[in-house]
């Protein structure tokens, strides 16, 4: 039987040392109306072990309180989320709100799993009268939410792409400012960074076999350097010159990474440069907190943020996170409560005490609080990725799952010499064009859709 977990009302101090302020208030008027007829019902969801939902589950409490509506949720692997949640949607199981990843929204809209939420926004008595779509980022609420002209999910936990570095390192090391190029980085800052003698590397890129390292690692090099995984035929993109020099260059950085370098998912980079083991990652916004967390990291004030390095495409940092939609298999009770909890966590009313907790809104209105700017170091960059960057993010199309396992296996073995970037990437291409044909995007059965 799975574990289930729930929060407990020892959380709720949390929440009242964040300090709510008058929209929250008014929210809470708003929800204990809207729930009264839901009281006593389950949601059930999916979080990941990362800031964002530990930062949600100090909060929970409050939403229990005044809703009625207990939270039940299982804190599951990255790797795992997408197999758990297919499987309980497939065999008609309990989950009544899905966790989105941008890649899974295609397959988790086009095998109907996810509710689009015109019907649910429809119904005033369950819709929160400051909703807002707009006050979302646009990029975000577009690339996480929507699917075929539908908005199916609202954005939860979502991040750009940053450089994270130990400002007193580089400093020790003779810089005082991060690399503004990946080139620089490379030659200029890499050798000087790193001391294998004494276990101190110049930069972890996480690539651990999985998404992480065809998503984090693979995807992550290609786009600054000009290359792209398919072209505009759908065709494999891998043998340009532009992707093979990204991926050339992942190669090149891994003498100034720290070995087992495949082994690392997120938690082991964020550790390595909280720990003093690197000097330079590239990581989620998400991540700060961490970062920033005394009981967790040693970086104290040498903790700097800068936007990702520029390739010779320009600077093209990666877009990452999720979106929280309404599963298809609930109840019309569950989905209601489903819909009114899913309001709750995304919305402007809870989102100064959200990223307080160490979470990241993807609400536009508190990043333009001077307060949350001046105390968090990594809102300004990530607002200016979202905002005026072109964020890269990849395929979010049905077929994706299965072209990322294939990516990650020979990714993986590029990385360990096992095979040349050329060789690896013909091998993931031709397999790549493989699945492709077999789910119809050649012969007009499928858009080309990303």
């Amino acid at each position: 039987m799975r574990k289930r977990y729930h929060g407990t009302a020892a959380a709720l101090a949390v929440l009242a040392g964040a300090g709510l302020c008058a929209g929250a208030a008014r929210a809470a008027d708003w929800l204990e109306s809207a729930a009264a007829p839901l009281k006593g019902t389950a949601v059930t969801t999916t979080f990941l072990d990362r800031p964002g939902y530990r930062a949600l589950i100090k909060l929970l409490p409050d939403f229990e309180r005044k809703t009625g509506i207990k939270v039940n949720y299982e804190i599951v692997p990255y790797e795992n989320a997408r197999e758990k949640q297919v499987l309980n949607f497939t065999s008609r199981g309990d989950l009544t709100v899905a966790l989105v990843d941008l890649v899974w929204i295609g397959e988790f809209a086009e095998n109907g799993w996810i509710e689009p939420i015109d019907g649910l926004k429809g119904n005033p008595a369950i819709t929160d009268p400051d909703l807002n779509l707009g006050g979302f980022f646009p990029l975000l609420l577009d690339a996480f939410g929507s699917w075929g002209g539908k908005v199916y999910g609202l954005p939860f936990d979502n991040y750009s792409g940053l450089l994270f570095y130990n400002a007193c390192t580089l400093r020790e090391a003779g810089f005082d400012k991060p690399p503004a190029t990946w080139d620089a980085l490379l030659k200029d800052y890499a050798p000087k960074l790193t001391r294998a003698d004494k276990r101190q590397y110049a930069f972890a890129l996480q690539s651990r076999r999985g998404e992480t390292q065809s998503a984090d690692s693979f995807m992550r090099v290609l786009w600054p350097f000009g290359g792209s995984l398919l072209d505009a035929r759908f065709r494999s993109n891998l043998q340009s010159p532009e992707s093979q020099a990204g991926l050339k260059f992942r190669q090149d950085l891994m003498p100034f990474m720290p070995p087992g370098i495949v082994s690392f998912d997120h938690n082991e980079a964020v550790n390595a440069l909280a720990q003093g083991q690197v000097a330079m990652i590239t990581e989620w916004s998400a991540f700060y907190g961490t970062l920033a967390d005394p009981k967790t990291s040693k970086l104290g004030d040498c903790l700097a943020v800068a936007p990702e390095p520029e390739g010779t495409a320009g600077r093209l940092p990666a877009l990452g996170g999720f979106s929280l939609a309404v599963a298809s298999q609930a109840s019309e009770p569950e989905r209601k409560a489903a819909w009114l909890f899913i309001q709750w966590a995304t919305s402007e009313a809870i989102a100064r005490p959200y990223v307080e907790a160490g979470g990241v809104s993807g609400r536009t209105a508190i990043y333009r609080q001077p307060d949350i700017k001046a105390t968090y170091k990594f809102v300004e960059p990530m607002v200016a990725s979202w905002q005026k960057g072109v964020p890269q993010y990849r395929p979010r199309f049905p077929a994706w799952p299965a072209i990322s396992e294939v990516i990650a296996e020979w990714g993986t073995k590029m990385m360990l010499g096992e095979t040349t970037p050329a060789a690896g990437a013909r091998e993931i291409g031709t397999r790549m064009e493989g699945i492709l044909a077999k789910e119809g995007y050649y012969d007009g059965k499928k858009p080309l859709l990303q």
